[in-house]
């Protein structure tokens, strides 16, 4: 049984993850209780899609938990202002679309804003499959997101940490995001 890590090189974290999650989903936005291992082709007009077994929803949460634990290690590391860290042990199409300057410039002037941080809500983790011609590079992505209070803003900002499965079946950081500290 082949299995895929989440890999952050530089700080020698891996996570080993259920073949599951490197399986191909449709091209669409998976919320968190559809593993996409178990997820059925789309249902024609007026069927329904079968229902998860309790060993598909087991894996789901422990895939969830995997990636969830992943993405603190990720926040974390912004908190600590390690960015270039995070660049460099990220997915080299994350590397392609961003300069590590231009990672480390933004995400600093957005923290700055923002102030510190005063907690983090639950984390939300969904999937999504991009095919080639989106705005993002083909692939395989894992998103988890978490409400996060700032100091300097007066409701909660979505922390965004973005994964994405490369050729290798390793989980890399292929993204870090504050959509709406504007």
């Amino acid at each position: 049984m082949r299995h895929s890590r989440i890999a952050l090189s530089v700080l020698s974290l891996s996570f080993i993850v259920g073949p599951a999650l490197a399986q191909q989903p449709a091209p669409t936005a998976r919320p968190a209780a559809t593993p996409p291992a178990a997820q059925p082709r789309p249902a024609q007009p007026g069927q329904q899609a079968p229902a998860l077994t309790p060993a598909q929803q087991a894996e789901l949460a422990k895939q969830n938990a995997e990636m969830t634990q992943a993405a603190l290690k990720v926040v974390q590391m912004v908190d600590a202002n390690q960015l270039a860290q995070l660049w460099e042990g990220a997915s080299v199409v994350a590397k392609r679309a961003v300069p590590r300057e231009t990672f480390v410039a933004q995400i600093t002037a957005a923290r700055k804003r923002l102030g510190a941080v005063n907690g983090r809500g639950q984390a939300t983790v969904t999937r999504v499959r991009h095919n080639a011609g989106a705005s993002v590079p083909e692939g395989l992505y894992v998103n988890v997101s978490f409400p996060t209070r700032f100091a300097n803003a007066p409701q909660p900002v979505r922390e965004l940490v973005s994964f994405r499965l490369d050729e290798d079946k390793i989980w890399r950081l292929s993204g870090y995001s504050l959509p709406n500290a504007r």
